[in-house]
């Protein structure tokens, strides 16, 4: 069953060029698509023509007849005083109804009415509220609230609150709870920490829906797709595989594409040379030969119809480096931060020697911003000090861009910033793809990813041996991320960043900083490895600890009531098990006798006995727990 389906979709904001000229494609119930293309070639535009906020000039958009579409894009206004935790609740507002109405039948029937299309309503709804999950709201609310880092402490203040980053991460937590059956995921991984990242590429393999995703998360497409879509000039170039494969494939077909082209002109040479030669031949009074001319020609028109292949012309920039002498780039001794009544890490001892390449992780909140701000003079820390070699000249790329005069074009920002002429300026901004008009633009309109590759474009010009990077690849599309990889590739100086983007950590971390828990955990090693040992971690965690022998009458009190409550917990586990099994039996007895009051009457008196009973045995699982573990 197809689920989506664009016909010769076109869409355009001015007369001069289509941003979608004629693209078409389907996607089927249950894949996992990539839309891919650079910044700007309309993969945000066709999503909000996919959810009906913007319309198109022609062609023709279907959608299931029945299938409901989540966008994560869009962040919905909500009430003013809306708690995070009002604003997951919210996808459940269908159950929330139906549990309503469900409440309001039963104090119907409870005071005597015995309608039969009152009985009637009851069994359908109730049937339907199970159907959808009704009596399990609060734990998968729970468990997407813990896959996405959304702690109680969060759950509990006001959304509007809340920073961009984290009105994103709230609203995918939302829409992952919905009954949506195709999800639109606009750059999803942009604002997750490496643990929610995960958790939500696990969520996506187990989802039964159709998944449609914008990324440039490089190690996302490859876990999460299984075919990509790529916009190019206007149309849409299909690829049958992941990233990996897109990747491949798109250069295998340029290289086709640019032999045929290749062969193409060879023979429009040739034809031409031959068709000169037969006019000469005409003109010298062989009419057939003219007749030759007239046909070759008319060949030549038809082989240059064939197009040369484009390829993305590659920005090539380099970092400005100074050298550095020394052994010792900087050194933390004893460091802590904090604000007000929250400390955010403390006692960190490190040392940092040239030429290293450090990765610094961590969840969303742990202060891996801070302790960049803090090297960079930035920031006071509430205790500690930092010792910096005096040869070390840093350049600092922050998580969220800005520039003080924002009514200023390119041009002049780049000569007030850097005391360049105008056409050295005009020189550089080339380099990093401003060409043009773009150079006028005011940077008060510039994109993030268009502030991001401004401001580098303003550091490489420096002389630096320190290069401190925070989130480098947000916003920016997939060519601009390996063009800033192979900048960082060729700097020779040392490397501190802070980055979610797996596949940039993999490549350029040889040391491992993992913030967690107040404190800087070493990892002297690459990523890759740096995952084994987390992995092997967990393992050991989670392996069952051997009990040591103990010798004869060594046994305590404590330990024989120890002993004892485990007997009793493997008891309640028993008696818990039929209470449960119990409660289904009677759900499905409900239905059975819906239309029949008294006995539903009954089964509802004895559920919620079976239910009481069913509190008391966890309460006391709990305390058995407890008093079991010591």
């Amino acid at each position: 069953m197809i689920d989506i389906n664009i016909s010769d979709l076109v869409k355009s904001f001015d007369l001069e060029k289509n941003v979608l000229d004629g693209i078409t494609f389907k996607v089927d119930t249950g894949e996992r698509v990539g839309l891919l293309g650079k910044n700007g070639s309309g993969k945000s535009t066709l999503f909000k023509i996919l959810t009906g906020e913007m319309d198109y000039d022609s062609g023709e958009v279907m959608i299931a007849p029945g299938r409901r579409i989540g966008l994560i894009s869009q962040i919905p206004v909500y009430p003013v005083g809306y708690t995070v935790e009002d604003v997951l609740e919210s996808a459940f507002a269908r159950i929330h109804k139906m549990e309503a109405e469900l409440r309001a039948l039963t104090e119907q029937m409870a005071q005597g009415n015995e309608d039969p299309a009152i009985l009637r309503r009851y069994g359908e709804l109730s049937t339907r509220f199970e159907g959808m999950g009704g009596y399990n709201t609060k734990t998968e609310l729970n468990k997407v609230a813990e896959g996405l880092s959304i702690s109680m402490q969060m759950r509990e203040r006001l959304f509007d609150s809340l920073s961009g980053g984290e009105k994103t991460r709230v609203n995918l937590g939302r829409l992952i709870l919905e009954d949506t059956d195709i999800l639109l995921l606009d750059e999803p991984t942009n604002h997750l920490d490496l643990h929610a990242v995960e958790w939500l590429e696990e969520y996506i393999s187990h989802f039964k829906g159709t998944v449609l995703a914008i990324s440039h998360d490089r190690y996302f497409l490859d876990r999460t797709v299984d075919r990509v879509v790529e916009i190019w000039d206007g149309k849409a170039e299909l690829y049958a595989g992941n990233y990996t494969f897109y990747a491949e494939e798109k250069e295998k077909r340029y290289e086709e594409r640019m032999r045929q082209y290749e062969k193409n002109q060879a023979k429009i040479n040739q034809l031409t040379q031959s068709a000169e030669q037969m006019r000469l031949w005409a003109f010298q009074g062989n009419d057939k030969m003219y007749k030759r001319a007239i046909v070759m020609e008319r060949r030549i028109e038809k082989l240059s119809t064939v197009e040369k292949p484009n390829k993305e012309k590659q920005m090539k920039a380099t970092f400005g480096e100074r050298d550095f002498f020394g052994d010792e780039v900087f050194s933390l001794r004893d460091l802590s931060m904090g604000f007000e009544e929250r400390l955010l890490f403390s006692d960190i001892n490190l040392k940092v020697r040239g030429g290293e390449r450090i990765a610094l992780i961590g969840d969303n909140g742990t202060g891996k911003s801070t302790f960049l701000k803090i090297l960079l003079g930035e920031e006071k820390p509430l205790g500690g000090r930092i010792k910096t070699g005096p040869s070390v000249k840093a350049a600092y790329l922050p998580q969220i861009v800005s520039f003080p005069h924002k009514e200023r074009n390119l041009v002049d920002t780049m000569i007030y910033e850097t005391d360049c002429s105008a056409q050295t300026a005009r020189n550089r901004l080339a380099a990093f793809h401003f060409r043009g008009e773009d150079v006028f633009k005011s940077i008060s309109v510039l994109s993030g990813g268009e502030l991001s590759r401004l401001k580098l474009c303003i550091l490489m010009d420096e002389d630096i041996n320190f290069l401190i990077l925070d989130e480098p690849t947000n916003h920016l599309d997939i060519a601009s991320r390996e063009w800033i990889e192979s900048a960082v590739e060729q700097f020779r100086g040392t490397l501190l960043f802070v980055s979610h983007d797996r596949y940039f950590i993999n490549k350029f971390a040889s040391r491992i900083w993992e913030m967690e828990n107040g404190t800087i955990t070493d990892y002297p090693y690459g990523f890759e490895q740096y995952r084994t040992m987390k992995a092997q971690q967990e393992k050991e965690k989670t392996a069952a600890v051997p009990v040591a022998k103990k010798t004869k009458g060594s046994v305590s009190k404590g330990n024989r009531s120890q002993n004892h409550a485990k007997k009793q917990l493997t008891i309640c586990e028993r008696e818990i098990s039929k209470a449960e099994e119990q409660i289904q039996q009677l759900d499905a007895q409900m239905i059975e006798f819906a239309c029949d009051y008294e006995k539903l009457n009954d089964l509802c008196k004895e559920k919620e006995a079976a239910q009481a009973q069913l509190d008391e045995l966890y309460d006391q699982w709990t305390a058995l727990a407890e008093e079991a573990e010591g």
